[in-house]
Formats: structure tokens, sequence, C-alpha cells
């Protein structure tokens, strides 16, 4: 028994159906696929640029430069440390560092590790320096420190607006306090 054309026509149409089907669920995996590949490499360049602005900031720690600030700083920045110590704005940051550079002249910031995720970077950093001039009521002592701190940083496009700031105090006081014992 040959099929009529009525059910030749059916088939063809279910055919063709299934067809239009396997089509338009392929362009949208294929567009799914080149969005999400996209977002993806956006993502991963915001967070390295993330972790290049960060970088420069312990770069103009370590440097003095207090002029790069205005590059990779918001103007509504704000700082705080673990200590009470806080900051606001793009000079409160600068007056912030040269007074420490005038502490410890020759302070550098090594980074340890750096972590990117979503607008925050975390690092933990190695901070040396002699100290030269007055600092927390105690003059200079001559004194070599090593400490290890922690910073968190949020930022928005593409400028740093956030930190937290935990220094190991007590280490930084033990050091510059044990030569007047």
């Amino acid at each position: 028994m040959r099929p009529t054309l009525h059910c030749k026509k059916k088939i063809i149409f279910y055919k063709n159906q299934k067809m239009r089907k396997l089509i338009y669920n392929s362009i949208i995996v294929t567009l799914l696929i080149i969005v999400c590949g996209c977002n993806s490499n956006n993502q991963k360049t915001d967070l390295e640029a993330n972790r290049d602005i960060v970088k420069k900031y312990h770069k103009v720690w370590s440097d003095g430069q207090v002029a790069d600030l205005d590059k990779i700083m918001s103007p509504d920045f704000v700082c705080h440390f673990i200590n009470g110590l806080e900051w606001k704005g793009i000079e409160g940051a600068k007056n912030a560092i040269s007074s420490h550079k005038i502490s410890f002249p020759d302070w550098n910031e090594d980074i340890v590790d750096i972590i990117a995720e979503g607008d925050k970077v975390v690092t933990r950093y190695k901070s040396t320096g002699t100290h030269q001039g007055k600092f927390n009521g105690l003059d200079s002592t001559g004194i070599k420190v090593t400490i290890f701190e922690t910073s968190i940083y949020r930022l928005a496009n593409g400028k740093l607006v956030e930190q937290w700031g935990f220094p190991d105090a007590l280490s930084l006081n033990n050091q510059l306090q044990a030569k007047k014992q």
C-alpha cells in the first residue's frame, strides 16, 4: 500500500517542522556559546585590569609617586584601616602616602599573593622600610622593619574606590619599640 498524496504532504511537513526546530535550536546554542564566551573573556580582562590597577597602587606606596594616583583612583575613594585610620579621596591618599614616606623613606611593598573576583582584589604583601621620621609618636629609630599586610580593594569603572587594610601593626610597633628596651 502506497501512501496517498495527503499522507506524503503530512510526512514532508513533519520533516520540515523537525528540520526548522533543529536549525532554530542550533542557532540558539551557537549564539549562547558566542555570548557566554565573550562575557567570559570580558570577565577575565576586567579581572586582569583590576589586578594591574592594584599593582600600580602598591607601586605608588613603594616609589612615592603620588601623582600616579590620579590615574588609578576614584575621587570618592575611601580607605579603612583596621586600627581606625581612615582617609578619603585622592588627596587623602596622597597625604597618607606622603606622610608615611617621611617616616619610612624607603618603604617598599612586595605583593606575595593577589586574588581577583568580581569587583574585588585581595593582596597579601610584605612591607619593609627604615624608620627615619616620627611615626605614631615615636622619633626616628633607624630600625629596618618588615611586616606583612593584607588589603581588600573594591574597583569600579577601572578605578580604586575602596580599600580595607589589615597591617600587622603589633609586629611593626614591637620592632620599633625593641630599640627603646
